[in-house]
């Protein structure tokens, strides 16, 4: 027999027997529907059950992925014996470790950035009147900035910080501070006060009060009087 027959046989024989199993659950059917009277006439569908499921033990395990549904299997439900499936293979080993989840990104810390610190230009302090310069210099202004600045970081610190981390002795002025932040004028701004000004390099005395003017004139500061305070709020570059 060559290579063609012995497949048109194969067929054949797999053609027939997947019409007994359908022939045969048919029969089951038949059977849970009939009552308890009945079920001696339907013996011989047992005894048919347990023939097909012989053969289907007997054959080589290449022919059980051609068939189009399973042997009916005694003692299962209808659903299990006409849905026949391969079934599922996990790839995945018991050695495989589990993915872990990833770790959720760190919150960042919402709260007042650092007080702005724009410097001037050497063009801008040229472009001013020898009147107002006077003998002021590029690096003595930007320095005066940076004092201004750290002032402005120390009110900041005060207006936000918890009861808890501002001192006996520092609460009073805080709940100032406060208060001067709620200001419209004030409001979401870094700020220093007249009285903060106390060195090192921008003081109340002539070279300080002319860089103030410098400063305002630049429009890197502006000023705003709220109660009994002289107020110098920080611009931020445009």
């Amino acid at each position: 027999m060559d290579l063609k027959q012995a497949g048109t046989s194969l067929d054949s024989l797999i053609s027939s027997f997947n019409a007994s199993i359908v022939e045969l659950q048919e029969l089951l059917i038949s059977r849970d529907m009939f009552p308890v009277s009945s079920m001696a006439d339907l013996s011989a569908a047992d005894e048919s059950q347990k023939k097909l499921q012989n053969m289907l033990d007997r054959l080589p395990p290449g022919l059980h992925e051609n068939m189009v549904t399973s042997t009916p299997r005694p003692n299962l439900p209808i659903q299990e014996q006409t849905s026949y499936t391969t079934p599922a293979v996990s790839l995945r080993t018991e050695e495989d470790p589990v993915a872990p989840a990833p770790a959720p990104a760190p919150k960042e810390k919402k709260g007042r950035s650092a007080a702005p610190r724009w410097y001037i230009t050497v063009e801008e302090l040229d472009s001013l009147s020898s009147y107002m310069r006077g003998r002021l210099t590029v690096d003595k202004v930007n320095a005066a900035i940076n004092d201004m600045a750290i002032y402005a970081d120390a009110n900041a610190q005060l207006v936000e910080g918890p009861k808890k981390k501002v001192s006996e002795d520092a609460w009073e002025r805080a709940l100032e501070l406060r208060d001067i932040a709620m200001a419209e004028s004030v409001k979401g701004k870094h700020f220093f006060l007249e009285t903060d000004i106390k060195g090192p390099v921008l003081k109340l005395d002539n070279t300080g009060k002319a860089i103030l003017t410098v400063l305002r004139h630049l429009g890197r500061t502006h000023e705003a009087r709220i109660g009994q305070h002289r107020v110098f709020i920080l611009s931020k570059p445009s």
